[in-house]
């Protein structure tokens, strides 16, 4: 049996959850979200001990992956609606920048154009500075999704390090070539 599938997901007294339907809704502080399990997965809201079960019909295989699975992501729901997850992204090299308009992320990264990404419902995008962004979302897929599109625009690249890159993402440096005689 799947042990992360088993453990109940324990709702604070800040937040709200409501099945209906066979849609899990869960309401905080910091937004709702909506999350609708595979038909094979059953979920339950206890009022009396505060927490969501989850179950499955027997042991196949893909009800065991789904079971898990399932378990996992209203755990980041119940978690995001209280303190939204949060991934910072760098901009390393000379001339390289980030500018926010509105709701379009610019971006300056080494192109003949500037590369314009649009942020995404529901994602809140900052910058401290013209090199570092800040993503924050109560879904945990759309924030790290966004941060992943913005960091594919321009990679890291291995001999001088210039790119986008994780807040303290470690790149592995190669040496460049060497003049021989």
């Amino acid at each position: 049996m799947s042990r992360i599938g088993k453990k109940p997901v324990s709702v604070p007294d800040a937040v709200a959850v409501t099945i209906e339907k066979g849609t899990v809704k869960v309401k905080g502080p910091k937004g709702e979200l909506t999350f609708d399990p595979p038909a094979s997965i059953s979920v339950k809201y206890d009022d009396d001990s505060k927490s969501v079960v989850v179950s499955r019909p027997n042991d196949q295989r893909a009800n065991r992956a789904l079971h898990g699975l399932t378990r996992a992501l209203i755990n980041n729901m119940v978690a995001g609606v209280q303190t939204p997850f949060e991934k910072k992204l760098e901009i390393q090299g000379v001339g390289y920048n980030a500018q926010l308009n509105g709701q379009k992320l610019r971006l300056q990264v080494g192109f003949a154009n500037t590369v314009t990404l649009d942020v995404p419902a529901g994602v809140d995008c900052q910058l401290s500075d013209p090199t570092h962004i800040t993503i924050t979302s109560p879904d945990k897929h759309k924030c790290g999704q966004f941060a992943a599109n913005i960091r594919a625009v321009r990679p890291p690249e291995p001999y001088k390090g210039k790119g986008i890159r994780y807040l303290g993402e470690n790149v592995r440096r190669k040496a460049g070539k060497t003049a021989g005689g």
